[in-house]
């Protein structure tokens, strides 16, 4: 996949969008140092102090198909990142997360990167994103409605979990 220019989208200026590569994994440690607790907690639903080096491992792993990400970079810095994995029993269903650094929250990154992750999984035969929201983060409930804005919850303990139509109505004009 070719690099994505992004420029003027939302408020987005020299953020460059490209694919996860297998030399990002120290990238995304650092990422750790930009995160508040709260974000860290919102993401991985625990009060993990940094990024988990499983979850690291499991980047380093992607195929690129059925589990892709893709990293908004800001200098040579990831800013935000965007996954998916594709559900083995449901091809056309994949989970959808995402994490952006407290310095970029609020700028659009998180839309602008899962309205290209969303284009890239339909060319892959993904039509649905499953997301799974703390029901105290209150900017990915919002971001939720933004996009898919008929989206309905279905309570899963703490937790909302959404299937979310693709494509999506992007805020950021992807």
């Amino acid at each position: 996949m070719k690099q994505l220019d992004v420029r003027g989208a939302a408020h987005i200026d020299d953020v460059r969008i490209r694919p996860y590569g297998i030399t990002d994994g120290p990238r995304v440690r650092r990422m750790s140092e930009r995160l508040s607790a709260a974000s860290l907690y919102t993401r991985f639903f625990s009060g993990t102090p940094r990024i988990p080096d499983h979850y690291v491992g499991l980047l380093d792993r992607l195929d690129h198909w059925d589990r892709d990400a893709l990293v908004g970079l800001d200098g040579d810095e990831i800013a935000g990142i965007a996954e998916y994995i594709r559900a083995p029993a449901r091809p056309w269903r994949a989970d959808v997360a995402v994490l952006v650094t407290d310095p970029w929250q609020h700028q659009g990154l998180g839309s602008t990167l899962v309205g290209y992750l969303a284009q890239l999984a339909a060319r892959r035969g993904i039509t649905e994103f499953d997301a799974d929201v703390i029901l105290t983060n209150r900017q990915g409930l919002q971001f939720v409605h933004r996009g898919w804005p008929s989206a309905r919850a279905t309570p899963d303990g703490g937790a909302a979990h959404f299937t979310l139509p693709l494509p999506i109505s992007s805020p950021a004009g992807t």
